[in-house]
């Protein structure tokens, strides 16, 4: 499902984030982080390793809370080392019922 706006402040549309993050982030419990954090904020989606040994993170929710997902995201867990990180903001382009690990 995605988040209805109705449930949220006016002005406080549903955006979806789609991130890439390459560096040392696979085998550190980058996604699990990710994963608690998201579920804190009240976002929907998922993230998962790419065979390339980078990690991919598809959020939705408020603009503010994807946000602060992203600011976390530069910094990941303690073991890992994040490079660059490939942002794109969207409209949602897929349906979740809550935020899983893939």
């Amino acid at each position: 499902m995605v988040i209805s706006s109705r449930n949220h402040e006016a002005g406080d549309r549903i955006k979806e984030l789609k991130l890439t993050i390459t560096g040392r982030v696979q085998g550190v419990f980058y996604r699990v982080t990710i994963s608690k954090l998201a579920k804190q904020l009240g976002l929907v989606g998922y993230t998962r390793n790419v065979p390339d040994g980078a990690v991919e993170v598809v959020a939705q929710g408020p603009k503010q809370h994807l946000a602060q997902l992203l600011k976390q995201c530069y910094d990941g867990p303690k073991l890992a080392q994040v490079d660059q990180i490939n942002v794109d903001w969207r409209e949602p382009t897929e349906s979740f019922d809550t935020f899983v690990i893939k």
